[in-house]
């Protein structure tokens, strides 16, 4: 292949062209003088057909184009030739790919590429086509497709530009020379690596001599020493940026930099002026603001912070000085109230100094400074002033009444020293228990006080001039009662007093205190005893612990609840007081079951088990209500169909006969209720047994004497059974008063004499056994029923007795 391209060939490419003409041929050798290799095909005849790798046909250097160009005809780029054209136009050259046809078009008969639009490199660099020889003939191809490249070629069209402009930066005042400050970059859209047309360099249009940049790197920095913000704070400095390494006619860009310069503390605080007058009058309030002063600083921020402070001992002891953070002022308050017939006037020095400093600006100078306040005190008419901020006063309780509590004093400061006049603000106490004398501040009693109901009395005393009377002053007052024995004690019951049942005789039921309303100062003292008088009681008695607190013990062993759930115990209680006394309260002890949880007991009740149940008093009484309710809806009920009843006997004709027997099999010795047997071994008792079915039989074992009713089994022994069943027969037949109907009534008879005597308890002598079955409570509950039962026995002679709780 040979090109054509804008540029003159080059001669070793006309020297490779000449080889390939010259050498480009195949030949044909014998078999029989040249061995077959691998590049060799032997033919039919024997022959042997050698085979030679094929050169290229296309050869041509990369294709260049100018980006940019203007002129009236299309732009020149390049010739395509191949080995087979031999100059009379039977080789046809086609071309495709990128742009082919629209940007580059090519002419079939010579292969002359051009453009014809004028390209810009900055939107696409190159171009890739591909180029293919045909015989205009046969339309075969006489070259195989290659592909080739046509750069665009780049020329200095793009100035440089800063994408990010304009900058904002920022530089501490008084900085030295050199310090950097910002560094600007700016792009240039043209090829780098072709010619300067992308090199740019940096420059100051407008700065200078305050700041410089660096040609290549753009880095700007200061170039004037100790800028002072407080001179010239804000600075506009314009860079430019130029391509072609900056040399004549390269492009140029520019941008803007605003550089503040920053605060530091450089200025040391200064007072506009070094004395300064101020007027205050004496009825100034204490830790109110006086006056202000202030000291000016150029600097801003916290480099302008200022601390002010009296440094006079004259001046701080009454005076007190704070900064203001929005205002920088320095606000004077006063500590002490001013009097003007003691001292007219006060000079302060007042300090002024920075709180944030920084050493390296210490050579300018101490960074404070100070002025002189003088304060003239005002005369003003002053109200009375008391001799006390506060009064505390003590009267005794029951005191009569005009009692002399005690007294305050107020007088006039001014110099004029009015008279002065007292009274109480009635308008904060509404009960009146005490007034002042208007004019000598004698404090007395109006009413009898209770130190119980009220211990401390706080009032309000006013004093105001008789010649300005609405100049007005105000003192506290505080009385305090004290306490006189005026109230006996009391026995403190917050629980109820709870009896065990299987109580022992020396066992402490519960240990009681006592209260009292007087307030003893070496603390209360009580002392506890039984009421005098009665008779010494048989249940309970009474151990003074001497430690303020007593124990109630109990004499006996065993309380039933059936015999007696309720006991009541007076006590008396003697406070220490002087004079003594003494008070008397009662006591209700209730007898419970009690169950054993380790080494404490628990009462059970029956009504803290409503209670717990949730059911409230009002609850119960209407569950009751209720119930009476229904019973008397069945008794009326009952009682109607009882009168509806047709009579037993018609007519005298109508007699009916009844028969009524009675299986009811005897439960033994335990059924003691639904046959007592004692009317048949007893027929002398029987009419009076009749009312005593209630009673249990071991009642009669309980009679400690001639009761009526009761009667030892010697007794029962000398009666005739069957006489007594023979008058009953008879009485049946006599009573008129019977049912109107025939009743057949068995009575069983075994006869007596038995050789070998009765086994039943029922008829053994109530003889007690001397054993003690005391021990029975200590084996614990599973046997607590047993030991109840023979306790029983043992405990018989005291439960007959009379109680005396």
């Amino acid at each position: 292949m040979r090109t054509s391209t804008t540029f003159c060939l080059c001669p070793v490419l006309v020297w490779l062209c000449f080889l390939q003409k010259c050498y480009g041929v195949s030949h044909h050798v014998p078999t029989s003088k040249v061995p077959i290799t691998k590049n060799q095909t032997k033919l039919a005849n024997g022959e042997t057909e050698v085979h030679h790798r094929p050169k290229r046909g296309w050869i041509w250097n990369q294709f260049f184009v100018l980006e940019e160009h203007i002129g009236p005809d299309a732009q020149y780029v390049g010739k395509l030739h191949s080995n087979s054209d031999k100059g009379d136009g039977s080789v046809r050259y086609i071309l495709s790919g990128e742009g082919a046809g629209s940007i580059f078009i090519i002419n079939e008969v010579t292969g002359d590429i051009h453009a014809t639009e004028s390209l810009d490199r900055e939107r696409k660099a190159h171009y890739v086509l591909h180029a293919q020889a045909f015989d205009r003939n046969t339309e075969k191809p006489l070259e195989p497709k290659s592909e080739f490249i046509i750069k665009v070629q780049d020329i200095n069209d793009n100035a440089p530009k800063f994408p990010d402009g304009p900058f904002v930066a920022a530089v501490p005042e008084m900085s030295q020379v050199g310090t950097s400050v910002y560094q600007v970059t700016a792009s240039d859209a043209d090829d780098p690596t072709y010619g300067n047309s992308a090199r740019v360099v940096y420059s100051i249009l407008q700065g200078q001599p305050y700041f410089s940049i660096d040609p290549k790197t753009g880095v700007i920095r200061t170039a004037l020493a100790n800028m002072d913000r407080e001179a010239r704070e804000h600075y506009a400095v314009v860079i430019q940026a130029k391509d072609m390494a900056g040399s004549v006619g390269g492009l140029s860009g520019s941008t803007t930099i605003n550089i503040t310069l920053t605060d530091v503390n450089d200025n040391p605080p200064k007072f506009p002026q070094k004395n300064y007058q101020l007027y205050v009058p004496e009825s100034a309030q204490v830790g109110k603001p006086v006056g202000k002063i202030k000291a000016n600083d150029e600097d801003l921020g916290v480099n302008a912070a200022i601390k002010y402070s009296i440094i006079n001992s004259e001046g701080a002891a009454m005076f007190s000085i704070a900064t203001d953070r929005d205002t920088r002022e320095g606000i004077i308050s006063l500590k002490k109230p001013l009097n003007y017939e003691r001292k007219k006037t006060y000079t302060l020095h007042i300090e002024g100094v920075n709180t944030h400093v920084e050493p390296r600006f210490s050579y300018l100078g101490p960074f404070k400074d100070t002025a002189t306040l003088k304060i003239t005190v005002g005369d003003v008419d002053e109200p009375p002033v008391f001799s006390m901020d506060y009064y505390i006063m003590d009267v005794y309780e029951n005191a009569h009444i005009g009692t002399e509590v005690g007294a305050v004093t107020a007088r006039d400061p001014d110099s004029k020293n009015s008279p002065v006049r007292y009274f109480i603000n009635l308008s904060e106490h509404g009960d009146k228990y005490f007034n002042i004398d208007m004019d000598s501040g004698v404090i007395k009693t109006t009413q009898s006080l209770d130190r119980e109901d009220m211990p401390w009395h706080n009032i309000t005393v006013m004093a105001s001039e008789v010649d300005n009377p609405s100049l007005l002053s105000h003192v506290r007052v505080t009385l305090q009662v004290l306490d006189v024995n005026d109230n006996p004690p009391e026995i403190k019951t917050d629980e109820e007093v709870v009896v065990c049942e299987s109580s022992r005789p020396g066992q402490v039921i519960q240990t009681i205190a006592a209260v009292d309303k007087d307030d003893f100062a070496n603390g209360q003292r009580f002392s506890f005893s039984l009421l005098s008088g009665i008779p010494v009681n048989p249940n309970f008695t009474l151990k003074d612990n001497e430690d303020n607190t007593a124990s109630i013990i109990a004499r006996r062993r065993r309380f039933s609840r059936l015999v007696q759930e309720l006991y009541e115990l007076p006590i008396v209680v003697w406070d220490g007081g002087e004079p003594a006394l003494s008070g008397t309260s009662t006591l209700t002890l209730q007898v419970c079951p009690c169950q054993w949880n380790g080494r404490v007991q628990t009462c059970q009740d029956e009504r803290g088990l409503l209670s717990s149940a949730g059911l409230s008093t009002g609850a119960l009484i209407a569950i009751l209500l209720c119930i009476v309710i229904l019973l008397v809806i069945v008794v009326l009920f009952i009682t109607l169909r009882r009168s509806k009843k047709e009579p037993l006997i018609i007519s005298e004709e109508d007699v009916r006969e009844n028969v009524v027997t009675y299986d009811d099999e005897g439960g033994g010795e335990e059924d003691t209720e639904a046959f007592d047997i004692i009317a048949l071994r007893n027929p002398a008792a029987a009419e009076e047994l009749k009312f005593r079915r209630d009673v249990r039989p071991e009642a009669a074992r309980q009679c400690g004497g001639p009761v009526r009713g009761c009667h030892s089994p010697l007794e029962l022994d000398q009666v005739n059974v069957q006489k007594f069943i023979k008058q009953r027969l008879v009485e049946a037949d006599m009573d008129t008063g019977g049912p109107p109907y025939d009743s057949l009534q068995t009575y069983a008879y075994e006869g007596q004499g038995s050789p070998t005597g009765s086994i039943s308890s029922l008829d053994s002598p109530g003889t007690h056994s001397e054993q003690d079955y005391n021990y029975l409570d200590d084996w614990g509950p599973e046997f607590q029923k047993l030991a109840e039962l023979y306790g029983e026995d043992m405990d018989s002679d005291a439960i007959g007795e009379p109680f005396y709780a």
